[in-house]
């Protein structure tokens, strides 16, 4: 699965540690689903589009 939250966090300035205190999650689960190691469950995917204001589609796509 592909997604945009690398892009989302460099915009507004965050570290991986910051967005993944703000997540609570690891700094590494955060890395992990910005290459596409892994997916996030969907209760995280809506926690990651709620923290960036967006809906999950227009941060999670299909490869």
């Amino acid at each position: 699965m592909k997604n945009t939250i690398r892009e989302l966090r460099a915009e507004r300035g965050w570290s991986q540690a910051y967005l993944a205190d703000q997540l609570s999650v690891s700094r590494q689960t955060v890395n992990a689903i910005e290459t596409g190691r892994y997916d996030p469950s969907l209760p995280l995917a809506f926690a990651i589009a709620r923290l960036f204001g967006a809906s999950i589609e227009a941060i999670f796509s299909e490869n």
